[in-house]
């Protein structure tokens, strides 16, 4: 009699229960069932095919663009005792003959494949070959004009589908889909009454914040001198930035690497070995990096510069804390980033495959996820509501545990510049964004403010004592309050808002202005005691600290003699259970959350003979006392 679900998940990945939505994700693929999955990274995703890909009776195919995903999720499930494979450019013509050779003599369970391949006469002959009983699509958002990574490879998937002799269960998967996006996903994959399941997009233990330093590099100094040992990720917007930035930190004497398509290949993969491996604790690197890195232990992330959308931004900064630890996610933000990011998207250069009206489409996005990115940026409103309302999950009080919850700020009239800003968008209601809006209210002389005649308006230079950037930053304000509105376009085009009239007639304006700490690079955050050996619930005392430690190490130890990350040993998750059970049996470490059977034969015995150690030196150090390891 074979396994069930529940014997799936303990024996080959360790765990007891199954995360909110897994279960009936899981249960509909069993049923034969379409199913669209929008689960934010670290809610545990590819579990939800990988436990019905072990209980279905035929092959599973699960097509991602990531060749860094699919190489470490192969890497895990063989570590797990799952035989599985990957098929994309990173093999050699001879390996890839290997594999599909190996595949139609039935040796694998689950397929790894890149979307290119999927029509290629080789794969096509082995999908005639097997029987394929799931058909898993990562990364869904991919296959939509109006996602944030249109991929027009993925279009090549419905193709595929229909290619196939019987049409099996398809499932898709994806951490940042709007409802635009979910409703493209299933129609340009034609699933089939599929049961559509969104966990949320709230990540409780990562702390968001935004900082306006004045100088990005004195921050990134101080931020990781203080979190000397923890696993971080510093994301730039250029490979410049990247070079300068990991030079400083080297000089600094920080194990530090760095990672972007400047870089030699054989450097990049290094670089990002050292890193998985814990070689280095910091990467600093462009977007480049992360796609389909499972290091569950990266304890923050930084955005040196700001992302081009709230999607990217939440799925590279969603690479911290995917152990379900406290994290943080700072973004260091400058009025130029806007600036560097819009002339990006003008100069971008079009994907050749795409139609004139899909490089359209695209663009128009693009400028509307850019203006969503700026608001986050600058406005005061709760960081994680932010977020949340973006992608179309209902908030309702804010969190009190985000940087914008837990800031001291000031209120100051701005009801003469709300006027100024009413008076000049009355005029020409719905004709000018952002940039344009400011620039007349500063009363900038420059060729388009006088092709367009802003500088005849009666409130043309009406705020000249403040910069562009500050008159932004109120219009945005403005628009929160509900004075002015804004278009849902890629124009932003703004209009007299509902509280209009109010203002017109007299009603004052307060508007919030951060209070400035005295020259400080970093703002003290309330998020966590040292978070490697922290978590959400507990907090480990120096005792248990000190333990975590030794079994830390160990699992590096061990790590490098087997040649595999240390996440596969056992994750931090896992190791701080230890230290609060203090486990003496293998049943009682089997109980853990994280130990399946086969990492339990592996390294079982070592690590209860290190607790046994620890707990036996105590002992003799303190009379026979037992440590108290949990605060």
């Amino acid at each position: 009699m074979g396994m069930n679900k529940l014997e799936v998940l303990k024996k080959t990945f360790g765990y007891d229960s199954f995360r909110p939505g897994q279960e009936e994700l899981i249960d509909g693929i069993l049923a034969g069932r379409d199913v669209l999955g929008i689960m934010p990274t670290g809610a545990g995703k590819s579990l939800c095919y990988q436990v019905p890909a072990l209980l279905l009776p035929g092959v599973s195919v699960v097509v991602s663009p990531l060749i860094s995903l699919m190489k470490d999720q192969v890497q895990a499930l063989n570590a797990a005792g799952v035989h599985a494979a990957f098929l994309n450019s990173s093999l050699t013509e001879n390996q890839i003959q290997k594999a599909i050779a190996l595949a139609a003599r039935g040796r694998y369970k689950i397929i790894y494949v890149a979307p290119e391949r999927l029509m290629t006469p080789r794969f096509q002959w082995l999908s005639h070959e097997i029987g394929i009983s799931m058909l898993c699509v990562d990364e869904a958002h991919c296959i939509s004009q109006w996602g944030q990574d249109f991929r027009p490879s993925y279009l090549a998937i419905s193709d595929y589908i229909a290619s196939l002799p019987e049409r099996p269960c398809v499932c898709a998967f994806t951490a940042t889909a709007t409802a635009q996006v979910r409703e493209d996903i299933v129609r340009a994959l034609s699933l089939r009454d599929p049961l559509v399941k969104i966990t949320g997009f709230d990540r409780k233990n990562l702390y968001w914040s935004v900082e306006k330093p004045k100088n990005k590099t004195d921050f990134c100094l101080s931020y990781v001198r203080k979190h000397e040992g923890e696993s971080g990720i510093i994301y730039c917007s250029t490979r410049k930035n990247v070079d300068r930035l990991y030079g400083i930190l080297r000089d600094e004497r920080i194990p530090a690497g760095r990672y972007h398509a400047g870089m030699e290949q054989e450097e990049r993969v290094r670089s990002q070995d050292d890193f998985i491996y814990d070689n280095i604790s910091v990467m600093v690197a462009t977007n480049a990096f992360g796609m389909g890195i499972d290091k569950s232990n990266v304890r923050y992330v930084i955005h040196y510069n700001m992302p081009a959308s709230i999607e990217n931004y939440y799925q590279e900064a969603g690479r911290a804390g995917r152990d379900g630890e406290r994290a943080e996610c700072i973004l260091l933000y400058s009025p130029q980033d806007t600036l560097i990011n819009r002339m990006m998207l003008e100069n971008k250069s079009g994907n050749e495959q795409m139609t004139p009206e899909e490089a359209r489409t695209v663009h128009d996005q693009d400028e509307i996820r850019l203006s969503r990115m700026e608001h986050y940026c600058v406005g005061f409103s709760c960081l994680r509501n932010e977020i949340l309302s973006y992608f179309g999950e209902p908030v309702t009080e804010p969190c009190g545990n985000c940087g914008n919850c837990s800031r001291e700020y000031t209120e100051r009239d701005c009801t003469k510049e709300a006027n100024a800003a009413l008076s000049l968008i009355s005029s020409i209601p719905g004709r000018y964004g952002q940039n344009l809006i400011a620039a007349a209210l500063h009363g900038s002389k420059t060729k388009r403010i006088e092709e367009t005649g802003l500088d005849t308006k009666p409130c043309y230079g009406a705020l000249s004592s403040l910069s562009e950037a500050e008159i932004r930053d109120l219009l945005i304000q403005f628009t929160d309050l509900g004075i002015l509105e804004r278009s849902e376009d890629q124009y932003g085009l703004f209009f007299p808002g509902p509280r209009a009239q109010e203002v017109r007639d007299g009603e004052k304006v307060a508007c919030r202005f951060e209070l400035q700490a005295e020259e400080s690079t970093e703002r003290p955050s309330p998020r966590r005691k040292k978070a490697s050996a922290s978590s959400e619930t507990t907090v480990l005392t120096p005792e248990g600290n000190e333990l975590f430690a030794k079994l830390r190490s160990l699992r590096f130890l061990l790590a490098r003699q087997r040649s595999i990350p240390p996440y596969l040993v056992f994750s931090d998750r896992t190791l701080t259970q230890m230290c609060i059970a203090l486990p003496r049996t293998k049943e009682e470490l089997l109980a853990l959350p994280g130990v399946g059977e086969k990492n339990l034969a592996s390294y079982g015995n070592r690590f209860l003979e290190e607790i046994g150690t620890y707990l036996s030196d105590y002992a003799k150090a303190h009379d026979g006392a037992r440590p108290q390891t949990t605060g």
